[in-house]
């Protein structure tokens, strides 16, 4: 996301600036003549510098999965976006945008910590435009990887509760269209913005879906609503090779309906999303990692 982020920016005439935790990861940015910012969220004082001169500066962290612990990611979460603020308050950044997740009330710790994220920039650092998006359909997103991969990989699978959750996934161009339009339209500042494709959609249809993208027959579904979600996050992981500690929080979420409940923010950007198998056959033809499909 950042990375696409960044070039959108500079193909509309932005001086990037690009935060990175290790520079000799990010030669890909460096030799679009990005400049880099070396620091951890989580230190402080290698942060000073990060914003100076900035006009705007997205926030696209999170710590969640791959090796941090469960409940730990909340605090870093929140540490993180304490330290971003703060910084960004004290070198005179004119706003800060976020992207978060869709859902009200959300059973999960992922969503609970992302919707808290944004209340600590809110109340600590500059104007925030706050974004709020379901699934990101695109190559990179670990949800898109997922569903992908299930379809691809069994020829059935078991059918637990959440597949029934209404969602409304997002094409990546789009999520990044909203993002680049953000410093063009200052109504947007200090208010949250929901954005969303136009279908509401279950999980389960949404694997059908992925399956005819694919040219695949769609997967019979074996019904096991008691499954827990630490089980369902195994049986991701046995299959995918999203990361189990990416996966359970994911799969945590899943139960909290992830749509639009008010669209006036969106209404103030000139945007209009693709249809979810538009984005999902535009992620297909961009993914130039995925094997040929079987079946």
């Amino acid at each position: 996301m950042g990375g696409r982020l960044a070039a959108a920016l500079a193909d509309r005439g932005w001086a990037v600036r690009c935060l990175v935790r290790d520079r000799s990861r990010a030669q890909r940015l460096a030799d679009r003549g990005f400049e880099l910012h070396e620091a951890d969220v989580l230190d402080a004082d290698a942060l000073r510098g990060a914003g100076e001169g900035v006009e705007i500066a997205y926030y696209l962290i999170h710590a969640m999965g791959r090796g941090t612990a469960r409940g730990e990611f909340e605090d870093r979460e929140r540490q993180s976006a304490e330290n971003f603020a703060e910084m960004a308050k004290r070198e005179g950044v004119a706003r800060v945008a976020y992207l978060g997740g869709l859902g009200d009330r959300p059973a999960s710790a992922h969503l609970r910590s992302r919707h808290r994220t944004a209340e600590i920039l809110s109340a600590l650092g500059p104007p925030l435009t706050y974004f709020r998006a379901g699934m990101v359909v695109g190559e990179g997103s670990e949800s898109y990887r997922t569903l992908r991969y299930l379809v691809q990989r069994l020829p059935a699978m078991i059918g637990p509760a959440w597949l029934k959750t209404p969602t409304q996934a997002i094409a990546i161009d789009d999520v990044i269209a909203y993002l680049v339009a953000a410093p063009d339209v200052p109504a947007s500042a200090g208010r949250e913005v929901q954005i969303a494709g136009p279908d509401v959609l279950s999980y389960g249809e949404m694997l059908d879906l992925m399956a005819d993208a694919l040219g695949v027959r769609r997967r019979p579904r074996v019904p096991v609503p008691l499954i827990t979600p630490w089980l369902s996050s195994l049986w991701i992981g046995l299959v995918t090779p999203v990361d189990a500690g990416v996966a359970r929080p994911l799969v945590e979420g899943l139960s909290t309906p992830t749509t639009v409940t008010d669209s006036s923010g969106a209404e103030l950007f000139d945007v209009h999303p693709m249809p979810f198998r538009d984005a999902l056959r535009k992620a297909l033809d961009e993914d130039q990692e995925a094997p040929a499909p079987a079946g």
